[in-house]
């Protein structure tokens, strides 16, 4: 049954994430059980003069399942070249994700994973890059309910919650927690069995505060891609990747490539996707959470990543527009619970057990 907030969610996707203007071809792609949102976003890309390039997908991937078990190498390696053109020539992007079962796709092999994700590399060079507005979101089902533990109404409810805020005031706070990392040269992040150090002297970061990722509500860099030194290990929550659950994730950095790694839980995945090529070993991005309406793990990354008092570091791919210069076929976020731990910039601590101490950080 519809929501009338889905308007409202709508128009936040389509004026405020990707701002959509006249004659734009955008394309807007969903899961059947996202149509309610899909059809939202529809009528609000039309009044603002732009045409759709619709993309209706029935499973979690966008080659359909049958098709990825069966195709041949050759063919998994290459995306069809029209279906590859109009992403590559489309104006903006809003990706709707609404699955029916979030371990669909489990029983694809890392080998064929890895070739689809090459394969799509030029694609997703372009939407990186910063150049093309795009936004991906979610919409409640039964399967993301049932991940975070609450019936369809209960997630519905935080979801709307944690993406209907007003995002001018939440840039504003994030802003302040911006210039304190943009002015260190190294984050020290320290927590159960976890003391990694991270360079990010010259880089910038950015704040979502309703641009690719809605929710929002995290300050984002790509680290100096040589600097990660020490330990980390993700206790506290699984990590969730293309279908497959893996708790107590453990990594050692040296000279910032992943030289250790190891997981309580399906370890022999981790280490397959850290093969994937030599970027995977090395940090494409640190971010640090900020999303006051989410308020606990969810087993759902893109609110995970954003919870207070979290960190996230993705293996691979960095972002080119902040300085990043690892090149990946993947980018997998991963999040650390912080609030039993503490945060350090150029060793003075600045967040601790989940709360912000240092005043600017702290202002509202």
């Amino acid at each position: 049954m519809k929501d009338p907030r889905d308007e409202q969610y709508a128009r936040l996707l389509v004026e405020t994430c990707i701002d959509v203007q006249p004659g734009w071809q955008v394309l807007v792609s969903g899961n059947v059980a996202g149509r309610p949102l899909f059809e939202e976003v529809c009528k609000v890309v039309a009044e603002r003069g732009a045409y759709v390039l619709p993309r209706v997908t029935f499973g979690a991937f966008g080659p359909p399942l049958p098709w990825v078990r069966s195709a041949s190498d050759e063919l998994l390696s290459a995306p069809p070249p029209i279906e590859e053109y109009a992403f590559l020539n489309a104006d903006a992007a809003v990706a709707i994700v609404a699955p029916e079962n979030t371990r669909e796709g489990s029983d694809i092999s890392p080998h064929r994973m890895q070739l689809l994700q090459k394969g799509s590399h030029k694609i997703q060079e372009r939407f990186i890059s910063g150049k093309v507005p795009w936004v991906g979101c979610q919409y409640p089902t039964p399967a993301l309910a049932q991940d975070a533990g609450m019936t369809l109404e209960q997630f519905a409810e935080f979801l709307y919650g944690s993406v209907l805020l007003d995002w001018d005031v939440e840039r504003e706070r994030m802003q302040k927690i911006k210039e304190l990392f943009d002015a260190a040269d190294e984050v020290r992040i320290v927590g159960d069995r976890t003391d990694l150090r991270i360079g990010l002297a010259g880089r910038e970061g950015k704040i979502d505060a309703a641009g690719a990722n809605i929710p929002g509500g995290e300050v984002f860099y790509s680290p100096l891609e040589d600097t990660a030194e020490g330990e980390i290990v993700f206790s506290e929550f699984p990590a969730v990747y293309a279908g497959r659950e893996l708790s107590g994730i453990r990594l050692r950095f040296e000279g910032g490539r992943i030289v250790d790694a190891g997981a309580d839980a399906n370890e022999e995945f981790l280490l397959e996707v850290l093969e994937t090529d030599e970027g995977a070993r090395r940090l494409g991005e640190l971010g640090i959470g900020c999303n006051p309406g989410i308020t606990q793990y969810m087993k759902n990354t893109l609110f995970d990543e954003k919870m207070n008092g979290t960190v996230h570091l993705a293996l691979g791919r960095g972002f080119p527009d902040l300085g990043g210069e690892n090149v990946s076929a993947i980018h997998w976020d991963i999040v650390k619970d912080v609030r039993d731990g503490r945060i350090e910039l150029d060793g003075e601590v600045v967040q601790e057990n989940g709360a912000w101490v240092h005043e600017l950080a702290a202002r509202r």
